[in-house]
């Protein structure tokens, strides 16, 4: 059967959107708003360190993303509110013809408590990948986001040699810039191999949480073991912590360990991990 030249030109992709909505209720968080569009979805609220903090665990059924797919998810949590996202796994970016989008829209109004502790994002070879985070704190409302990016497998001798992993983050406190940052690496980039680069390593993450610590917690901080290359600097109110490692596995083991090590010092609790993490 002979298809219609336009059916070459014709890709099929996901357009999902996700908003949440976080409210207190006397001592417990609550969701306030839950709307989705396409393949993004929630699984149940869980409070596993009591009512004040309301889990939520994203999920995306398709389990990739590939070349045309788009992901909006916008999040608000309201005042005194605490929230922690996770997600089950890693998100896998697929090769393609054309760029696939994420965009995440975080709020958090004041006194309130935003936790962004999703697993891994891996990158293959060809993939295009372009990536967008705002993120407006009210007030003193508080903030814990990370991300771990893998580009390539090396476990499958993949190295990321064609494609692009293009990413966006701005985060401001009452309409002041606090974070302003933009990535670019290009397939085959000589960022992957430079000294002042990523230095041969596959794997980079970064950690950052409102707030001041005093010199002796950073230097624990530092001073943590594991395969990886890290370090922690502190700027006025926000506290920043990346690394650089040859698998994904040690990243996220290390930003977990400084997490356990500044949650309670700025946020005010223990570090609990969620168990969806040991599964």
């Amino acid at each position: 059967m002979n298809l219609p030249a336009h059916s070459a030109l014709f890709t099929p992709s996901w357009h999902a959107e996700l908003e949440l909505g976080y409210g207190r209720f006397g001592d417990t968080t609550r969701p306030v708003q839950r709307l989705h569009k396409g393949p993004l979805r929630v699984q149940k609220h869980l409070y596993a360190e009591g009512p004040q903090v309301c889990q939520h665990i994203i999920v995306h059924p398709p389990g990739g993303i590939a070349g045309g797919d788009r992901l909006d998810i916008a999040v608000s949590v309201g005042e005194n509110a605490w929230a922690q996202l996770t997600s089950p796994g890693a998100a896998k970016w697929y090769r393609a013809a054309g760029p696939a989008y994420q965009q995440l829209d975080l709020k958090v109004a004041a006194g309130g408590t935003l936790e962004w502790l999703p697993q891994e994002t891996i990158v293959f070879s060809a993939a295009k990948a372009d990536l967008t985070t705002r993120i407006e704190l009210e007030g003193d409302a508080r903030l814990c986001y990370w991300d771990a990016v893998a580009l390539g497998r090396p476990a499958s001798a993949e190295r990321f040699d064609l494609g692009h992993f293009q990413a966006r983050l701005d985060i401001r406190r009452d309409g002041r810039l606090l974070w302003h940052e933009r990535q670019r690496i290009e397939g085959n980039d000589g960022l992957l191999d430079s000294p002042i680069g990523l230095d041969g390593h596959s794997v980079f993450a970064t950690l950052l949480i409102t707030g001041e610590v005093d010199t002796e917690l950073l230097e624990r901080c530092r001073e943590l073991p594991g395969p990886v290359r890290g370090d922690l600097s502190q700027l006025t109110g926000l506290v920043v912590a990346r690394c650089l490692a040859h698998e994904a596995l040690h990243a996220r083991a290390w930003l977990i360990a400084v997490w356990k090590l500044l949650r309670p010092a700025l946020l005010g609790r223990e570090a609990l991990a969620p168990r969806i993490w040991s599964t």
